[in-house]
């Protein structure tokens, strides 16, 4: 996946996010999402970032591939997602793994009911 394509999916997010009320001002969980072909290859990625993660989870999925799902608190900004995406690939690529993309969960609040 180019540079350029994950720059304009990350806007396109972070600008979604402000949409809906996010609140940049405070630190959050960052899931970074990664495929590998195996297990080991999957611990070991996690491993590089052993003390500065919030929390590193590697699961088996249906198709024998390896989710290895690492949460980072930091704050939201483009330019923070960005430097850690870069790291993130440089630690998962050599070791045969695929970049999936970064999430963070949004509470939604002051929902009002329509009746």
């Amino acid at each position: 996946m180019s540079t350029a394509y994950q720059e304009d999916i990350s806007s396109n997010v972070l600008r979604r996010m402000k949409e809906g009320g996010f609140d940049f001002s405070r630190i959050h969980p960052i899931e970074f999402y990664a495929i590998f072909p195996n297990e080991e290859r999957a611990r070991r990625a996690a491993g590089h970032f052993r003390g500065e993660s919030f929390n590193a989870q590697v699961s088996v999925r249906d198709d024998g591939a390896w989710h290895l799902e690492l949460s980072k608190v930091m704050h939201a900004t483009y330019g923070g997602i960005g430097d850690f995406e870069q790291r993130f690939s440089a630690v998962v690529e050599p070791l045969g793994g695929v970049i999936e993309g970064w999430g963070v969960k949004h509470e939604v609040r002051n929902r009002r009911r329509l009746h």
